[in-house]
């Protein structure tokens, strides 16, 4: 059975989709920056599934393999269109609207936060909407069924609405300068060594299907392959630290993440006289345990539509935000 609508959420790393009834979720790991083979999965999908329609929302037009966001924007359009058809295409802004043709491209850019508001509003209400994803964390408050957060990355780091950090890509050098051991203090070393994913599949917070992206050697997926990467957080091998040490290093990431995502939370719950949270992405563990230390109520999106539409919160929203549309019409 083919979908009549679908969601795309299109960014540096991963590319993902959902249906608007959401009984279809896919997550492909597409980074832009390499050889990207985004063109040919899109026509893949699009003779696969053959939607009606297909709504768009993306952040990858960040990726650096673009001279500047415009040009990332029209590559990611052109693939779109091109696998699609563009009469099939709908996409969607920074203000969680669908892109008309005499609007600004640049309301495109990082605008995947802005569909899953825009449904979070309709549903939930006044709340933050927290999405923890694989790269990055959102923040966004939403009021009177519209979010008040700024309109690009760059606004949105100025005003704590976005925390460069997530679940799978963060390299641990970036959230640790120094980590506690047996020995000692031990400042850490800044090559991409280890990322949060090592740290959370040893924690037991994600398995090894969940761990989409790549290892930052090469190397397994497994706990022991993950072991030996955060050993060398600290330019050691499994011969010179211990499981147990591991594990605590492991910890001190989650800790450090919890700690920032608290305190982006609060300036930002603060600003909007906010106080419930709706978590969504595949951290919401992270989210749920910052809600809890600051006495926030948590809304789980994994608990009201599931786990699997909440790993691809964007495209899904993006989806049924064009289903709603069209059922006006």
């Amino acid at each position: 059975m083919h979908s009549k609508i679908i969601g795309l959420d299109i960014g540096g790393a991963n590319t993902k989709l959902a249906s608007s009834d959401g009984t279809l979720v896919e997550l492909h790991y597409l980074p832009l920056w390499k050889n990207t083979r985004l063109p040919e999965v899109l026509k893949e999908i699009a003779q696969r599934l053959k939607p009606e329609r297909v709504a768009v929302v993306m952040t990858g037009e960040l990726a650096d393999c673009f001279e500047d966001k415009e040009q990332g924007i029209h590559f990611i359009k052109d693939t779109v269109d091109s696998a699609f058809g563009p009469e099939k295409v709908y996409y969607i802004n920074s203000q969680g609207r669908f892109h008309s043709e005499d609007g600004s491209l640049r309301e495109l850019a990082a605008a995947n936060w802005a569909a899953s508001a825009r449904l979070i509003g309709e549903e939930i209400g006044d709340c933050l909407f927290v999405d923890v994803g694989s790269t990055t964390s959102d923040i966004i408050p939403i009021i009177s069924g519209e979010h008040r957060a700024g309109l690009t990355d760059f606004e949105r780091l100025l005003r704590s609405e976005l925390v460069y950090a997530g679940t799978l890509r963060t390299n641990l050098a970036a959230l640790l300068e120094k980590v506690k051991l047996e020995k000692g203090i031990c400042r850490t070393s800044s090559e991409l060594f280890a990322t949060t994913a090592d740290a959370y599949l040893i924690l037991g917070k994600i398995d090894e299907a969940a761990y989409t992206c790549e290892t930052a050697d090469g190397a397994g997926r497994n706990k022991t392959d993950a072991m030996r990467r955060i050993a060398r957080l600290v330019c050691a091998d499994l011969s010179e630290v211990e499981g147990r040490e591991i594990y605590e290093i492991a910890e001190q990431v989650k800790e450090k993440q919890i700690s920032t995502l608290a305190e982006a939370i609060f300036e930002v719950a603060e600003r909007n006289g906010l106080k419930k949270i709706a978590a969504a992405g595949l951290g919401e563990f992270l989210t749920k345990e910052a809600a809890e230390r600051l006495g926030l109520e948590c809304i789980s999106v994994s608990g009201r539509w599931g786990g699997e539409i909440s790993k691809v919160f964007p495209a899904y929203a993006a989806a049924h935000l064009l289903e709603a549309e069209k059922s006006k019409n």
